[in-house]
């Protein structure tokens, strides 16, 4: 959930009871360093990763098309 984009770390911490600074520890933790840093890049100041900056329609946690359906 966290390496995608879509995904607000509010959602992480909902359902699974890791908070924003936890879930960077374990990125950094269990990616190479360069992966880590393009991640920490795409996700720095992202609204759709910080519910707070997502507009107010948004009340879903991800995108209808994030988990497809075969």
């Amino acid at each position: 959930m966290a390496w995608e984009d879509r995904t607000p770390f509010d959602a992480i911490e909902e359902n699974f009871g890791v908070s924003e600074p936890q879930v960077i520890s374990l990125m950094r933790s269990a990616l190479k360093r360069s992966s880590f840093n393009l991640w920490r890049k795409r996700v720095t100041g992202r609204a759709t990763k910080h519910v707070a900056l997502r507009g107010k329609l948004v009340t879903r946690a991800y995108c209808p098309t994030q988990y497809k359906q075969r």
